[in-house]
């Protein structure tokens, strides 16, 4: 049976035509960078839910939350939970949060500096 190819969309194509923009890569990359990790931390507490035999129910009671705002939490496609909800959600599995320094030190954007007013710690 021969393979389908998938045709583009309008917007594969218009997302195609951006990305060769060194600049909307640069901020497309840093931007999809951010939403994996989140992804990725979301997921890792989804992990140690369940091996710590909580669930979703059991760990929204342990952070006095609904239990509907875990389920989707855990079951959303792109999560955008609060620090605070993950260093809650790290902390009723047995787990704490950590700021670890990055082994590839990458600079901050210059759109970062300014909402901080500073290049980054001394």
């Amino acid at each position: 049976m021969p393979r389908r190819t998938k045709t583009k969309t309008g917007f594969d194509k218009f997302f195609d035509e951006q990305m060769k923009s060194p600049s909307f890569a640069k901020d497309y990359a840093e931007a999809r960078g951010e939403v994996d990790a989140i992804d990725n931390m979301v997921r890792a507490l989804d992990v140690a839910r369940e091996k710590s035999g909580l669930t979703k129910a059991d760990l929204a009671a342990a952070i006095d939350a609904r239990p509907e705002v875990v389920r989707r939490l855990f079951t959303a496609k792109n999560p955008n939970p609060t620090l605070s909800t993950l260093i809650r959600l790290a902390a009723a599995v047995g787990y704490r949060l950590e700021l670890v320094r990055d082994t590839k030190p990458r600079r901050p954007s210059s759109s970062s500096k300014a909402a901080t007013g500073s290049s980054g710690p001394g």
